[in-house]
Order: structure tokens, then C-alpha cells, then sequence
């Protein structure tokens, strides 16, 4: 037989077959298939800028060519052209190298002509091909988590998720993700407000008792991700996780929707870090460079 693909989330059972890699979110969206024959030069002078990016602070010479595998001779001779057209700029008291005015135009310029839901719709259809799930992409809208786009699965699912739909924060995957991370009041007043409505809100999924709320949006913080088991729907499960942008404000939330049998919810499994995957490198288009930390909302940028 030929090597597995490296798409190889095929169902048995409602789970991946083992030892397969599974395989980026944005392979299929934002690679070519061939790249053909390029620079070498200009490849490996990328790999100094992601060096610097990495790094997230001015660096020194020595430590930018250690970790973009070059001799500081070498590393010199590019980042001596970078400063030429502005890539890079050194600090004249420390010597140190940081990135230049010219690599902030290039992000302004990439951030300004992405499209976040464009991409989050292509990654929600890999995803959905891949694991044979509904996934759902919800942003913050009027109400508050609001259905964007369905991406239906394989598995005849009876939930009435369909674009519009408004989901509860305290009774829903989804929901659990922007009560966790949204910056400023409107999600925590909203909140308030729907433990005070109660079972007569009209959104899909009922509102949790107010003594678990705290403790689900701790756990969501920690883990970077929410989950619901059989709620709001008896047998069907859910898997939240949230798409940030350069500031650090959740954008959007990915969410998989599938049967009890199919989708399993305790951590580390492949369906929460294929999510987790799809998610983080979704925030990274969107300029985010930071990470999930316990018990911190808003995240913390990364600064080493």
C-alpha cells in the first residue's frame, strides 16, 4: 500500500484511525499545492525574520543566527541588506536587531486585506470533510453568539443550528467561549442578564445555574477551550474554541457539533487539539501572537 495521506481523519466508529497525522486547518486554504522552484536566498532570510518574530523583543546577532540555524557571519550579511530596505533596524547603544518599519507596513498591509470569516468558512469545511462533523462559526452579533455559518457533517444531526441563530452563554459551548474571553462589559452584562431570564430565553440552550457559571468560564480559561456534554441537546455534544485578532479580542468562535458516539470531549483528544490547531493558526493570520494562559483573560502576549 501507498503512505497515508496526511488528511487522514477517516471515521471508524466516530473516532481517527491511529497513526495518522492529522493534517493543518489551512493546508488546503492558504498553500499552494507546488510552490515550484524558488530563492534560497530569500528563503533563508526568512527564516532570520521568523527568528525575530519568535523572539518577540530586540535580539542580539548571535541569538537571531542560533535560532535560525545560520553562522553570525551569515546572519550579518542579510540582516545588513534587511536594514537597507527597512525589514530590520538595529539599536545603535545596544546593537541589538529588532524589525524595521517596512515589516510593520507588510502586517498593516496583510492585516487590512484578510478576510477572517472568508478563511474560518474554508477551514470550517476541511474540518467538517475531515471529522465528519457539523461545524459552526459564531461571532458576536446583537444578541450575542450568533450563527454565521453551518457546515453540515456526515451524521443526520436534529439541532436547530442555522445561520442567525442565537446561542445562551451559559448554556453552550459556543456561549462559554465569549463569556470567557470577550474584553469589556457587553458579554458579562449580557450574562447577567440571562441568568435572569432564565428558561424563558428564547436562544438555543438553557441558561446554567448562576453557581456553575464561574466556575465553567475558569476552566474554559485554562484550557483555551469550552465543551458542553448532552446539552442542549440530549446525545449530542459540542467542542468551542476562539479565533483572536492582533489586540487580543476574540473575533469568532470555531465550534464542532457532533453525536455522543462520534465525539469524544476529554482533553488532549485528536478532535479538541485538531480544533485547537485550526483555531490558533486561524488567530495568527489575524496578527494574534500570544497564547492560552490558567486563569488569564485577556491573553497574555508572548514576549520571548
Amino acid at each position: 500500500m501507498g503512505k497515508a495521506p496526511i488528511s487522514c481523519m477517516i471515521r471508524e466508529s466516530g473516532r481517527p484511525i491511529s497513526g495518522c497525522r492529522m493534517a493543518s486547518a489551512l493546508d488546503i486554504s492558504t498553500k499552494p499545492e507546488s510552490v515550484g522552484r524558488g530563492v534560497q536566498a530569500i528563503e533563508v532570510g526568512g527564516k532570520l525574520l521568523a527568528a525575530m518574530v519568535a523572539a518577540g523583543a530586540p535580539a542580539m546577532l548571535r541569538d537571531i543566527a542560533l535560532a535560525a540555524g545560520l553562522t553570525p557571519a551569515q546572519a550579518h550579511a542579510y540582516l545588513r541588506s534587511f536594514r537597507t530596505i527597512g525589514l530590520v533596524e538595529q539599536d545603535g547603544d545596544t546593537g541589538r536587531y529588532a524589525l524595521g518599519p517596512f515589516a510593520l507596513q507588510l502586517g498593516m498591509t496583510r492585516l487590512k486585506s484578510f478576510d477572517p470569516l472568508r478563511m474560518a468558512g474554508q477551514v470550517a469545511i476541511t474540518l467538517s470533510g475531515e471529522l465528519g462533523l457539523m461545524v459552526a462559526i459564531l461571532v458576536w452579533g446583537t444578541y450575542g453568539p450568533t450563527v454565521v455559518q453551518v457546515q453540515e457533517g456526515t451524521d443526520q444531526l436534529h439541532v436547530n443550528v442555522r445561520a442567525g441563530t442565537v446561542f445562551t452563554l451559559s448554556g453552550t459551548a459556543s456561549g462559554a467561549v465569549f463569556a470567557a474571553f470577550m474584553k469589556g462589559r457587553a458579554a458579562a452584562e449580557m450574562l447577567a442578564a440571562e441568568l435572569q431570564e432564565g428558561s424563558r430565553t428564547q436562544k438555543i440552550g438553557p441558561p446554567a445555574a448562576p453557581e456553575d457559571v464561574a466556575q465553567t468560564i475558569r476552566a474554559v480559561r485554562e484550557q483555551g477551550y469550552a465543551t458542553t456534554e448532552g446539552r442542549p441537546v440530549p446525545g449530542v455534544n459540542a467542542i468551542s474554541a476562539p479565533v483572536f485578532d492582533s489586540t487580543g479580542q476574540i473575533q469568532l468562535a470555531l465550534t464542532l457539533i457532533g453525536p455522543a458516539a462520534a465525539l469524544p470531549l476529554e482533553a488532549g483528544n485528536p478532535f479538541v487539539l485538531r480544533l485547537m490547531e485550526a483555531t490558533r493558526q486561524l488567530s495568527q493570520h489575524l496578527g494574534w501572537a500570544g497564547e492560552v494562559l490558567p486563569e488569564r483573560s485577556p491573553l497574555k502576549r508572548k514576549t520571548a
